[in-house]
Parts: C-alpha cells; sequence; structure tokens
C-alpha cells in the first residue's frame, strides 16, 4: 500500500540505455572529424585551451540538478525531430564546404534536440541551459577570430598606452606598437586578451547560471565579462610598459609575463564575484552572495520513493532513425571525389606587363603555413610614370577547413593599419567574366602612411567580394561541382602625402586593366 507522501521518481531501463548507446555511436560517427579539429584548436591555441572542461561542467551541472530531473515526467515528444534535421542540414553544410565551425555548433545543436526529445518539454527546461554552456567550447570561424583579435589589439595598445602616459612617462603609439623611445613593444595577437576573454565570458555564463538573483542580474554578470578582461588587459600592457621603462625589457618576456597574465586573470575573476556581491545587495530583497550564490550537491535518492522505469517508445526509434540521416550523409561526403584541375604555376608569372615591370618577392615560412595556399604571387610593379603597385595572389586547389583565402580585412588590423573606409564598388571600363568588376575598396592608414586596397575572391567562375558568400558558394560548388578551389586577389597602392585618393584609384585601375589578361590564364574557370 502506497503512501500518499510517496514521491515518484524515475529511473532508465536497460533497453533505453542500449538505444543511448546507439544514439552516441550515431553521434561520435559523423562528428569524429569536427570533434578532432575542435580538440586540435584546444591544444593549439591558448585562447581555448578551457575548451576540454566544457563537457565536464556541463555534466556536473546536471548532475547537480538530477534530484529534480528525476522527479520529472518524462515525455518524449517529436517536436525535436524538425530541430533534429536543421541541425544535420547544418552539419551537412559545414562537412560539404569543410567548414568545422558549422558542423562543431550543429554538434551542441544536435545534443539539445536529443535531449529535448527525450525528455519532453517540461524536463528539457532543467537541463537546457548546462547543454548550450557546450557553445562556449566551440571555437570562433576564423574570419570572426582574426577581426576580434586585431580590433582587440588596437583598444588593448590604445588603453595600455593611456596607462602608461599616467606614469608620466613619454610614449608613442603606432597602430600596435608601443614605442618607449628605447624600447618597443608590439601587442601582437597573444596580447589581444582573447586568451582570457573567451574563458572569463564561458566561467561568467556559469556564474550567472548558478546565480539567484533577478534575471536583470544575472545578464549583467554575464556581459560585464568582456569589458572587465578588456580593461584588465590594457591596464596588463600598461603595468608592462612601465616596467620595461624603468627595468628593461626582460620585463616583457619569460616567465614573469606569463606570471602577470596569471595574475590578470584572476583579477578578473575577483571583479566579477565583487560584482556579483554588489548586485546581491541591491533592490528590495538584499542578500549576501553566499545565499544566492552556491554549488548545491543533490541529495540521495529517497529510497521510499515510487520508481518507475522510462522504456523506450515510438519516438526514440524515430530519433534513431533521424540521427541515422546523418551517417548516410557523411558516407556520401566520404565517398565524393574533388576535382583538381590544372593551371599554369606562379613562378612562371610574366614579370613584364605591357608598361609595368615587376620584381617578385617571397613570403616568409611562418606566414605560409598560416595561409596554407597551395600557390602564391608577389610582386611590386612599376610603370615608366614611376606608379607601383604590388600584386598578390594566393591559390587554393582544394579549399579545407584551415585552408582557405584569408579576408584582408581580418588581417590589416593586426598589422597596426586603421580603416579608414570600405567600400564595394565597381571598377571604370574592367571587366571581369564578361561581367563589371567588383571589388572591395580598402583605404587604409598608419600614422601618416596610407595606402588603397582592392580585393575580390576569384572563386571558380564567380568574383566575390563578401566573405560570407564565399562560404555558401564553397558548399555549392562542392555539392555540385565536386570543387572548391578558388583565389584572393589583392592589390594595393601607396598614397604619398596630400595625393588625391582618386589618383591611387586611376593607378589601381590601369594596373587591373593590363594585368587582367595574363592573370585569368593562372585561374580554371
Amino acid at each position: 500500500m502506497n503512501n500518499e507522501n510517496t514521491t515518484q521518481c524515475w529511473y532508465i531501463s536497460k533497453t533505453l540505455f542500449a538505444v543511448f548507446a546507439v544514439f552516441a555511436v550515431l553521434i561520435a560517427y559523423p562528428f569524429m572529424e569536427t570533434i578532432q579539429d575542435m580538440m586540435w584548436r584546444w591544444d593549439t591555441k591558448e585562447e581555448y585551451g578551457y575548451g576540454y572542461i566544457i563537457p565536464f561542467i556541463t555534466l556536473f551541472l546536471v548532475w547537480q540538478r538530477k534530484e529534480l530531473i528525476l522527479k520529472q515526467p518524462f515525455k518524449p515528444t517529436y517536436w525535436a525531430i524538425p530541430l533534429l534535421l536543421i541541425s544535420g542540414s547544418f552539419y551537412f553544410i559545414g562537412a560539404v564546404s569543410t567548414t568545422h565551425t558549422l558542423s562543431q555548433y550543429a554538434l551542441v545543436l544536435t545534443i539539445l534536440s536529443l535531449a529535448y526529445g527525450v525528455l519532453g518539454w517540461q524536463t528539457f527546461k532543467i537541463v537546457a541551459v548546462p547543454i548550450a554552456l557546450m557553445f562556449f567550447m566551440v571555437p570562433l570561424p576564423p574570419f570572426i577570430y582574426n577581426n576580434l583579435s586585431g580590433q582587440l589589439q588596437l583598444i588593448s595598445s590604445e588603453l595600455g598606452v593611456a596607462v602608461i602616459r599616467l606614469f608620466d612617462i613619454s610614449v608613442y603609439l603606432e597602430g600596435n606598437v608601443i614605442d618607449l623611445g628605447a624600447f618597443k613593444l608590439q601587442v601582437v595577437e597573444a596580447c589581444s586578451g582573447l586568451r582570457y576573454l573567451f574563458p572569463l565570458v564561458s566561467l561568467s555564463f556559469v556564474a550567472a547560471y548558478l546565480y539567484n538573483v533577478e534575471t536583470w542580474k544575472r545578464v549583467v554578470v554575464f556581459l560585464s565579462s568582456v569589458p572587465i578582461t578588456v580593461l584588465m588587459n590594457s591596464f596588463r600592457i600598461g603595468v608592462i610598459g612601465v616596467l620595461v621603462e624603468y627595468y628593461g625589457i626582460e620585463q616583457a618576456e619569460g616567465f614573469l609575463h606569463d606570471f602577470e597574465g596569471w595574475i590578470i586573470f584572476m583579477a578578473c575573476m575577483g571583479i566579477l564575484f565583487i560584482e556579483m556581491a554588489v548586485l546581491a545587495r541591491i533592490g528590495k530583497n538584499k542578500r549576501k552572495l553566499s545565499e544566492v550564490f552556491g554549488i548545491d550537491i543533490p541529495e540521495p535518492v529517497d529510497p521510499d520513493c515510487e520508481r518507475k522505469a522510462i522504456n523506450t517508445g515510438a519516438v526514440h526509434y524515430v530519433l534513431l532513425a533521424t540521427l541515422a540521416l546523418y551517417t548516410v550523409s557523411t558516407l556520401y561526403i566520404q565517398e565524393r571525389e574533388e576535382l583538381l584541375l590544372d593551371r599554369k604555376n606562379y613562378s612562371v608569372f610574366p614579370m613584364s606587363v605591357k608598361d609595368w615591370n615587376g620584381r617578385q618577392s617571397y613570403l616568409e615560412q611562418n606566414i605560409l603555413d598560416s595561409l596554407k595556399a597551395d600557390d602564391y604571387i608577389v610582386a611590386d610593379f612599376s610603370n615608366s610614370k614611376g606608379d607601383r603597385v604590388n600584386y598578390y595572389v594566393a591559390y587554393y586547389a582544394s579549399q579545407q577547413a584551415g585552408a582557405a583565402a584569408h579576408s584582408p580585412r581580418a588581417c590589416i588590423p593586426g598589422g597596426g593599419w586603421k580603416i579608414e573606409d570600405l567600400q564595394t564598388v565597381a571598377v571604370d571600363n574592367i571587366t571581369l567574366m564578361n561581367e563589371p568588376l567588383f571589388v572591395n575598396r580598402l583605404l587604409i592608414k598608419k600614422g601618416d602612411y596610407g595606402q588603397l586596397v582592392y580585393y575580390w575572391f576569384q572563386q571558380r567562375d564567380r568574383v566575390v567580394t563578401n566573405e560570407y558568400m564565399v562560404k555558401w558558394y564553397l558548399f555549392w560548388d562542392a555539392l555540385t561541382r565536386n570543387r572548391t578551389d578558388g583565389s584572393l586577389v589583392r592589390l594595393t597602392t601607396a598614397i604619398a602625402p596630400g595625393e588625391d585618393v582618386a589618383a591611387a584609384d586611376a593607378r589601381l585601375a590601369a594596373f587591373l586593366k593590363d594585368v587582367k589578361p595574363v592573370m585569368l590564364d593562372f585561374m580554371p574557370e
């Protein structure tokens, strides 16, 4: 005879355990390469090293709520099927276009969709936020990462110089190079603050989840992690500048440099907790931080509870069938053979084109390792009028993940140059592929120096100026034509002090008109 106060708790049947095991296999097989790429980034980029602990934090946060979960009704739902199909589409597009970031987001969406399908909405709400935490373990797309890194380098440099000037030290900033006179400090990618920003944003998300206060306070805690990191990283750069000025360049190197970084990260966390303590005291319901923030260990399951088995049902098998489509698409991708076309090598590119004479140069090995181009040309051309144009093309026979054209918009700010103007314009009287040639036109400056840059992506038989459309056509052509080859074309000319920008435009247009017939010989249609 059951007591009225007897609680009800669920347990997973052996059959459902077997179904979950098949779920795991059907996820692991198609996403194996995606997971390996993600782990490789965790290993090689310090900014993402925290990625290894995110799945464990997710599991802990779910386990922490297990007592509540086991008391909820489990109502599997077919509404998860459309979500799984959407996730599968993201996976397929990412796999075909070799955009691992998209496939990695698809992995998290797939896990969320399965949890929703198996648990039902009421129970899913309990685990949704801990599972969503796994989005933070996915590395950003390279284009977004490079742009963010470049902008943070410039911001950190400017704020760091402001800190140095507070100590009455004479300092000059050029781009992201801090000139102290006797010493020059370059705020490189490693000093952008991303190695603090990414883990701190993730931890602030967890802190906001565990913070038992009003929603707006949680949002403030999460969002504040960004300015805290930027300001503290800038302060660190400023302090290093001061130490270098008084004690020498060794203050910016070795163990001391790394130790300062660790101190700054811990200080960021300290500021975050102080902020949480202050917010807890604001409003009608004033409480101590210890009362609204903490990690609760779940109580043991009540031995007297009414145990009910969670058995398999039709929904589970439909979910299995939907996941099987992932495997089928993976087999198709693996059997697809990419078409590699013959073309002229840039080693035979003529250094004399009409009135233009060029001198070829070569990139350093570390740059080549980053670009991963199959062929390239860098040459400085000049004509009888004294006009000078730098011509750069990187060709990729197969644009696999991590081996694709790098956008100049991401690289230029990292070199200390500021983009003063960016437009997509048609070059006067120039056609390519029987259509007007549209290019990205960048006016950039670094101190008193200026340059005008034209660039576009030559993708199969298309001229593309939008970086995101490059990815779309990469997917579409891989699917319909078995081709992912493509090039980045960039032309650069210096702008003399006082020179009209229109003269620089005319210079690049004149060079393009003369080099176009030769250029196309090295780009397969």
